[in-house]
């Protein structure tokens, strides 16, 4: 009777261990999903046209546009230069903004901080913001990639 009493024993924690497996895969399975996000479709954009003229811009401002699905950040430095970057802040992907009164890039999750060149600074980004090349077309501004 040993044999078949182990035998049995032995069915019945195979079953009970492959069955806490079994819910511990489906427990896990929505979580991995949800942390590990699926690889975007996204199409590449090459430039974008701006809805300003350049005369609507004032020297030592910024504005922020749509780049693709992506906001960029136009600046107009106080020379009068136009310059573009991604507007996604290199240390977690908040939207920085243009501060008038400081002349730099700034920004507010964390304090980040980034000169006129796109340049970090200050702060924990660990990287300068991606700079993109502006065009302007008679009175008409456009920004593509590959500065």
């Amino acid at each position: 009777m040993e044999p078949l009493a182990s035998s049995r024993r032995g069915f019945v924690n195979f079953l009970l261990g492959s069955g806490f497996g079994a819910m511990a895969v489906w427990m896990l399975y929505p979580v991995l999903r949800y942390l590990i996000p699926p690889k975007s479709g996204e199409a590449t954009i090459a430039s974008v046209p701006v809805p300003w003229k350049p005369a609507e811009i004032k020297a030592n401002s910024g504005r922020i546009f749509k780049f693709g699905s992506q906001p960029g950040i136009l600046v107009k430095t106080p020379a009068g230069d136009l310059r573009a970057f991604a507007a996604t802040c290199t240390h977690l992907n908040c939207t920085v903004q243009y501060r008038e009164e400081k002349q730099d890039i700034w920004c507010a999750c964390h304090n980040g901080i980034y000169d006129l060149n796109g340049k970090n600074v200050s702060g924990p980004p660990p990287r300068p913001l991606e700079p993109y090349k502006v065009n302007v077309k008679g009175d008409q501004i456009v920004v593509s990639k590959g500065a």
